[in-house]
Formats: C-alpha cells, sequence, structure tokens
C-alpha cells in the first residue's frame, strides 16, 4: 500500500484510439473501391453507322421561325429528302449543331426527320413510320426547334444524318 505522498502504481491502458481509426479509413476505401467496381458502366458499344445513310440525300434548305401561341419563338428548318437507294426509310434521326460567332458549337441538337405532309387543310410534320420514305422519291421534312441558342451566329446550321432504320 502506498503513502499519500507516493502514488500507486497503475497499468497503463494501451491507446487503441489510432487502431480503429485506421480499420476504419481502410473499411471506408475498401467499400468505395468495391462499389465502384460492381456499379461502375459497362463501356459503351460503338456502333458503326447504317451504311444506308449515303443513299440519303439532305438538300433545298429554308429556315423560319413563327411566335407560338404562348409567344414564344419556334424555329423550323425545312428542307427535302432524297431517297437515292432502293429500300424503304422507316426513322431518320438528325444531328443539327448551330455554331457561334467564332465557329465553336454552340448547342446540338439530335432529332428525328419528320415528313411534311398535307394531312387535310394544313400541312404539318408526320413521322416516318407513319408515313415512309420509298426508294427513288424525294420529300419536303420540316425540323423543329423551340429554342435556339442566343451564342447562335444566324448561319444555316450543320446537318448530318447520324441514323437511319429501312425495310
Amino acid at each position: 500500500m502506498g503513502t499519500l505522498g507516493s502514488p500507486t502504481p497503475v497499468a497503463e491502458e494501451r491507446d487503441n484510439s489510432r487502431l480503429i481509426i485506421v480499420s476504419a479509413v481502410i473499411v471506408v476505401i475498401g467499400t468505395m473501391l468495391a462499389l465502384a467496381f460492381v456499379l461502375r458502366e459497362p463501356p459503351k458499344k460503338v456502333v458503326p453507322p447504317n451504311p444506308y445513310i449515303a443513299q440519303l440525300k439532305l438538300s433545298d434548305f429554308k429556315m423560319s421561325a413563327a411566335e407560338n401561341f404562348i409567344g414564344a419563338t419556334v424555329s423550323y428548318i425545312d428542307g427535302t429528302i432524297t431517297n437515292t437507294g432502293d429500300k424503304t426509310v422507316t426513322r431518320v434521326m438528325v444531328q443539327v449543331n448551330f455554331l457561334d460567332s467564332i465557329g465553336q458549337l454552340a448547342q446540338r441538337e439530335e432529332l428525328p426527320l419528320r415528313l411534311f405532309r398535307n394531312t387535310g387543310a394544313y400541312n404539318e410534320p408526320v413521322d416516318l413510320n407513319v408515313a415512309p420514305l420509298l426508294p427513288g422519291t424525294s420529300e419536303p421534312f420540316r425540323l423543329t426547334f423551340d429554342s435556339i441558342s442566343a451564342q447562335w451566329n444566324h448561319q444555316y446550321p450543320d446537318i448530318r444524318i447520324t441514323d437511319v432504320t429501312v425495310k
């Protein structure tokens, strides 16, 4: 037994806090790596463009704009598509690139091409799956844009066919 002046020897406790923190960090990092591995997206397959795209020609572009019923400006690109091939086209996707004043991309739109048909009292755009483009024919088309970037240089955009479905 000790006296008042001399302390009683106490068994020193070992400090485990560093070991616990290091273990927790290792578990968290391991869990994050496992989740990243499991949840990663598979690489996208590069699908070559349909060779029938070469049989389709776009021409006679005309741009216009109109105000819709809520006062917003809607822009249109009208043109002609020609099917020089021997198959019926039931779907065409186009990419439209609007450039800015220094020739850089201001806006990119990918949308289906619609034929411009008279369906009664007036002309309206119709999907190609409803009114297919027959072999050896030319038809008017319309692309509609609800809004175009303010940076657009007001020149004709670059329009190219990106996908086509034939039967």
